[in-house]
């Protein structure tokens, strides 16, 4: 089936699947053989022929597709049908900023290859997931994608939407209860570190369960996670004091700049610790992400902002144990290497204070930042300042390629307080 197959054919898609015998154009297609009589349908093939028949429509037909009937929706949510959209080379990268309120979730979503424009959808989550809770589980929530899948991972709760049906469905909470930790995909499987306790839990989407894997060498809050060929990067924020419940205020100003700048570095299949990391300069890891082989870290030095880039291609370099130099020279000798590149250009009217916030996500060979400031008219009030021309959704974009950046559109007005992610769908 074609790319562009329209509404006729996918109606005829869905009405094979329930045949009407009254219809002499269905029977019509009736093959006698002996004594037997069989109809043919879509809804006869085997699971592995529906498969390639599915794989092969538009993206705008999926959620329809996936109401069609139990089976359909069962196929669809395998993983051979993404590998199938994949060979076919009809998977594409997005980013998606997910915002809540208290009766439904808004998602938006950019592919930067051919949109101009954010695509904003609206929808409501299962019965199972309570509404009255839904805006506050976003709150402080890190997103996690696998597939099209996006996993919005709260203090207490979890849900998953998908970006192909549209659903949004309860899944379960992480064991230990955290606030602005690391969360990071690799092999499939989601981790997450930091936020109050020391544990390092996997999340098996498979399965729905959650396990302790590893104890952290530090205890972080408001920490980012990233991952690079199966290691789970666990960057910035601020050490957690001897209750796990805040930062500590007793901490030396030494050390928590040490906690500010570093990078810890989990290794999911040895299952452990290598050699923690520090992004060059010092300063504040307001925001990370991986992309094409390497971790970016956005720095703040309280009047201006950094752009780092850490070699993270362990396997392909093959020097687990390289040394870094810390050195800011524009070359990638290997794995453990620092490389400044240059800053984001921040419109005048952003000033680095409290009142804004970055989240970066990698889309390929492009690294994506947005301003997320949350809740910013009380920030500006409480702050004195004017709000005329301020406002979040400012959306920058770095070609790693070609070294510089460029503005995307920003995020629409609806998208509040957002959460961003890359997502194959």
């Amino acid at each position: 089936m074609s790319e562009s197959c329209n509404s006729r054919h996918f109606s005829w898609l869905m009405k094979s699947c329930f045949p009407n015998p009254n219809d002499t154009k269905s029977l019509s297609q009736t093959h006698i053989l002996g004594d037997q009589c069989a109809t043919t349908t879509v809804s006869s093939l085997p699971d592995d022929l529906l498969l390639e028949c599915l794989s092969r429509v538009p993206p705008s037909s999926l959620p329809s597709i996936s109401a069609v009937c139990p089976r359909w929706a069962r196929l669809l949510d395998s993983s051979h049908f993404l590998d199938l959209r994949r060979s076919y080379r009809l998977l594409h990268h997005s980013v998606f900023a997910v915002s809540a309120t208290d009766s439904g979730l808004y998602a938006a979503s950019l592919r930067l290859q051919t949109d101009a424009l954010w695509k904003v959808a609206f929808f409501l989550p299962d019965n199972a997931v309570s509404l009255g809770n839904f805006h506050g589980l976003l709150f402080h929530a890190r997103l996690s994608a696998v597939g099209p899948k996006i996993f919005i991972i709260g203090r207490n709760a979890m849900v998953r939407y998908d970006t192909w049906s549209g659903t949004v469905v309860p899944r379960s909470a992480m064991i230990f209860p955290r606030k602005k930790f690391a969360a990071a995909v690799v092999s499939g499987k989601i981790y997450a570190a930091g936020g109050g306790p020391n544990a390092v839990e996997e999340y098996d989407p498979g399965s729905d369960t959650w396990r302790v894997v590893a104890n952290a060498p530090r205890r972080r809050y408001g920490c980012i996670g990233a991952s690079v060929d199966g290691v789970f990067y666990v960057i910035g924020g601020l050490k957690i004091g001897a209750s796990g419940n805040e930062p500590s205020r007793t901490t030396a100003n030494t050390e928590a700049h040490v906690y500010a700048s570093s990078m810890d570095l989990y290794d999911v299949e040895a299952r452990g610790w290598l050699r923690s990391r520090a992004v060059p300069g010092g300063g504040c890891a307001v925001a990370a992400c991986a992309a094409a082989g390497h971790v970016y870290v956005l720095a703040s030095h309280a009047v201006e902002l950094s752009f780092w880039r850490f070699d993270a291609r362990r396997k392909s370099i093959g020097n687990i144990n390289a040394n870094s130099n810390n050195s800011s020279s524009s070359g990638n000798s290997g794995f453990g290497e620092w490389c400044r590149l240059k800053s984001p250009p921040l419109p005048a009217q952003v000033r680095l204070d409290s009142t804004v916030r970055f989240s970066c996500v990698g889309v390929g060979e492009k690294v994506v930042l947005v301003q997320v400031t949350g809740c910013i008219d009380d920030l500006l009030r409480r702050s004195g300042r004017s709000s005329r021309g301020l406002r979040e959704g400012l959306v920058l974009v770095y070609d790693s390629s070609g070294g510089e950046w460029s503005r995307a559109a920003d995020l629409p007005e609806v998208i509040r307080r957002a959460a961003c992610v890359s997502v194959e769908c």
